[in-house]
């Protein structure tokens, strides 16, 4: 019987922007961006516990020597173990070659017992992975500047390389492979039942067209309905493979390697999301489908190198076959919010450069084009006419709690029969537009509160459809200084506008390190705002950005490199791509000269025509130099010549930006030093011989802050007379790790012990809040929130004389929570277990004893742990 609830008062928290302070000096000083870093809406009380999990078994797969005889027998007693211990699940898929376990669907009252099972590893939650929403218009079909950014162009154009012999294999929404750009003679073929084509020579369709795991869709619709035609209904994988390798003579539309062959392995629906255990299955066919390289444009953000598609990606580059994934677009959600598979030890993790231009459709205002993308579920623009513009300001009907009464925002003008200019921010784009269409606009023009142009989206179609668009920072400062009134014409034109953020960092592109302190992201390539192919019957061509878009530049260009240096080892090639690399100036104000951190853009942006003709290589390409508390950092490096000509090399190292807080970032410089020796003597330069080799050392003095910070640099190497300068990146922890609290109370006060009634959780801090039935889903509920990846979590259970009886949960590699407010669950359903043995705890008062080990922590040390003990709490079953 409920006797009484202790609720929760939510809070808002706001974001102050200091002033910014410029610095000159070496010595540590914070540095604010010109403009706002993108940050995550706070979500309120969110529950992320996923409802389908991996559980990995004891033995290797069968790409690292167990045998399929062990793995299947493993599967079998793991459903004999669940089966007698009364754990009840669906499964969903057995996997034996890159990864030994099965996937499963299961109630996560049930959850704790599957971690316990004998024979069970781990376990890992089974993400759903959004398929980003394509904008598209019928741009003139081309790549544009994108390809020259990287260098590919002079690669097709003057070294006459175009990947011809290597199959790409491409894990997305399926391939329009009737599109021209893939035809092979650059003409359409309309029946999507000619497969395989000449150039998309292999593939499968691992869900079909209605299949959509997200439970928050209207058409949510789980059940996979696979069939031979990987076709492409919603676009996002036509556009990816555009940038790979379109060849489209005809309407003058060429990727990065024009002549590769594809495999087209198709994880998504015509919309909505994927799950990462499809992708999991994916990745085995297209190694037993023999392809060369593997894109991923998806992903799993907060995770680790250990997640299973991570350590299937790593094992596939050790059966030759080079990976490339998207680091995630979680940038707004801070550190480490890399993504699997991009974050696997072996797999190249891209980040995304915005384009240097922009083609797009425009209105006019005093003789200026102003540029424009249509909103998702936005009708279209009108291509005539002249209104009026008034600008309203922020726009929101209940924009935050800061507000007094939480009233609207005031209209700054009358929008009625007008175009109405709103700015970007607090609230979401359809309410702004909702709004301003009751109060009788025409038309909507966003202003982005960033620099730049942006894609945006309505999530769903307007009750009163009227246009609805994006526009630049700057522009919108253009419209808000002209004298009133002020006019506006829509055209049918497109231009070219020339990007304020070229060549930085997109601001939705994912930050690491990875939570085990690994060099993340690897290097990055342009993807924002990049054009593409798309499926015919939605218009041909489109432009969308996202890390999606710079991982098949860099697929594109591994194929380059592998027909230019063929028998180029898989696992070397993220190497050679590094050294070559070119890293780029802080995103949030370029003028100052900062490089950008090394935990956001890697080695820098991707240069392929230097890659392929570099005579020298550094080994290793990336150094992780851990936390800085263990004092300066030793790395031996390896100096290869390839060349006939001996070459000297000047050694200097140049800082890059310190970042820190987990999900508001905040910038600073550094004073990292690093000294180079050989012979355990200090040395400014190195000469390698002809076709020689060199070795030397690099001892790198950690930043001295600001605590918890992520700092990190380049050692640079300069020829003394021709040749290409060879950076190798460095990142590392300021302080120690294991300072960083996993285990924040939030707003909310977590953890929780709770109670689940009629649907949402309670808060119970006293006995006599609430009898534990354990019936009908009426089980203690521990309610988590996670700041940071976890190593390992146990759930002991306590009597009342505080003596730790067994464990009825254990879980290992925990991802931290996407947002501020977000929070994980644990049932108990009253057993606890000890070897292959469950136990029934008798009714009684009990509690439960969280036990965390920190990211790399020393499980023998004890302030490498992290501890909560629950209110008591009583079980009386009926």
């Amino acid at each position: 019987m409920v006797k009484r609830f202790s609720l929760t008062v939510f809070m808002v928290l706001v974001l102050a922007i200091t002033t910014f302070v410029p610095v000159y000096a070496q010595e540590i000083q914070p540095v604010d961006p010109m403009n706002p870093v993108p940050t995550v809406e706070l979500d309120g009380f969110v529950d992320e516990t996923a409802n389908l999990w991996f559980v990995e078994l004891n033995s290797n797969p069968t790409v690292d020597g167990a045998s399929l005889s062990v793995t299947k027998a493993e599967k079998r007693a793991f459903r004999d173990a669940a089966r007698r211990a009364g754990v009840k699940y669906t499964e969903r898929m057995a996997f034996d070659t890159l990864w030994n376990g099965l996937s499963i669907k299961i109630d996560k009252s049930q959850l704790s017992a599957v971690s316990m099972l004998p024979g069970v590893k781990a376990v890992y939650p089974i993400e759903t992975v959004a398929m980003p929403i394509p904008y598209t218009d019928p741009y003139e079909p081309e790549l544009y500047t994108a390809l020259a950014q990287t260098g590919a162009d002079l690669v097709q154009s003057q070294l006459e390389f175009t990947g011809a012999g290597i199959k790409v294999a491409v894990m997305d929404t399926g391939i329009d492979y009737n599109h021209p750009a893939f035809s092979g003679n650059g003409v359409a073929e309309m029946d999507s039942h000619t497969f395989p084509t000449a150039r998309v020579v292999t593939g499968w369709d691992f869900v079909g067209d209605s299949y959509n795991a997200d439970p928050a869709s209207a058409a949510y619709q789980p059940v996979p309905h696979p069939d031979a035609y990987p076709d492409d209904c919603n676009g996002h994988g036509t556009h990816v493979a555009g940038i790979v390798g379109a060849n489209d003579a005809t309407n003058d539309l060429t990727g990065v390697a024009p002549d590769v062959t594809f495999g087209a392995y198709r994880v998504f629906g015509c919309e909505g999301s994927t799950e990462s255990d499809i992708m999991l299955a994916a990745m085995e066919m297209a190694l037993s489908d023999g392809m060369d390289v593997l894109n991923m444009s998806i992903g799993s953000a907060f995770q680790w190198p250990q997640y299973p598609t991570a350590v299937a990606a790593s094992r596939l580059v050790d059966k030759g076959m080079v990976v490339v994934a998207s680091i995630g677009n979680s940038g707004a959600s801070g550190l480490y919010s890399a993504g699997a598979p991009g974050l696997g030890e072996k797999v190249i993790g891209v980040a995304s450069f915005d384009n240097t231009n922009v083609m797009l459709p425009y209105l006019t205002v005093n003789s200026r084009n102003i540029g424009y993308i249509t909103m998702t579920f936005s009708p279209n623009p009108p291509t005539s006419g002249t209104e009026e513009v008034v600008w309203l300001g922020r726009g929101c009907v209940d924009a935050d709690l800061a507000l007094a009464g939480n009233q609207p925002d005031p209209y700054l003008g009358d929008p009625n029969g007008k175009v109405a200019l709103v700015q970007r921010g607090f609230c979401t784009f359809g309410e702004k537009a909702n709004r301003a269409i009751a109060a009788g606009a025409t038309a909507v023009l966003v202003q982005n509160n960033a620099l730049g142009v942006f894609n945006g989206t309505l999530g769903a179609a307007l009750p009163d459809p009227k246009p609805v668009v994006g526009i630049s920072l700057e522009d919108g400062n253009f419209l808000r200084s002209q004298t009133a009134p002020v006019m506006m014409t829509w055209t049918d034109q497109i231009a070219s506008f020339a990007s304020p953020t070229a060549n930085q960092i997109s601001s939705f592109s994912s930050y690491g390190l990875s939570p085990d302190l690994a060099l993340k992201p690897d290097f990055g390539a342009p993807g924002g705002n990049i054009y593409s192919s798309f499926p015919l019957e939605k218009g041909g061509y489109a432009t969308m950005s996202g890390t999606s878009m710079s991982s098949p530049h860099v697929a594109g260009a591994v194929a380059l490199l592998l027909q230019a240096k063929p028998g180029t080892v898989a696992a070397d090639i993220r190497g050679i791509l590094q050294n070559s690399a070119d890293p780029k100036s802080w995103f949030g104000n370029p003028a100052l000269g900062f490089l950008d951190s090394v935990n956001h853009q890697g080695a820098g942006m991707l240069k392929i025509d230097k890659a392929i003709q570099a005579t020298t290589s550094i080994t290793p390409a990336k150094i992780a130099t851990g936390e800085s508390q263990a004092g300066p950092f030793t790395q031996s490096l390896k100096i290869v010549n390839s060349s006939a000509t001996a070459v000297t090399y000047d050694l200097t190292a140049a800082n890059a930006l310190t970042v820190r807080n987990t999900f508001a970032p905040a910038f600073s410089t550094s004073d990292a030093s690093v000294m180079f020796t050989k012979d355990g003597l200090p040395i400014t330069s190195v000469t390698v011989g002809a076709n020689g080799v060199a070795n030397i050392k690099a001892v790198i003095t950690p930043a001295s802050g600001p605590n918890k910070g992520q700092y990190g640099g380049y050692l640079v190497f300069t020829p003394q007379e021709t040749g290409q300068v060879v950076r190798v990146p460095f990142a590392g922890f300021v302080g120690d790790y294991q300072s960083i609290q996993v285990l924040t109370p939030t707003a909310n006060n977590f953890p929780w012990l709770a109670v689940l009634y009629e649907g949402a959780y309670y808060q119970v801090t006293d006995p006599t809040d609430w009898t534990f039935t354990m019936k009908d889903g009426d089980f203690p509920y521990f309610l988590v929130h996670l700041d940071h990846q976890a190593r390992s979590m146990k759930f002991d259970v306590l009597d009342m004389t505080g003596k730790v009886l067994k464990p009825f949960a254990v879980e290992e590699y925990l991802p931290r929570n996407s947002s501020a407010n977000g929070f994980y669950t644990w049932a108990f359903v009253g057993l606890t277990f000890a070897g292959n043995k469950a136990f029934t705890i008798p009714d009684g008062t009990y509690q439960v004893k969280i036990s965390l080990l920190k990211a790399l922590g020393n499980k023998d040390n004890p302030a490498d742990w992290e501890y909560w003990t629950s209110p008591a709490f009583v079980i009386d079953r009926p």
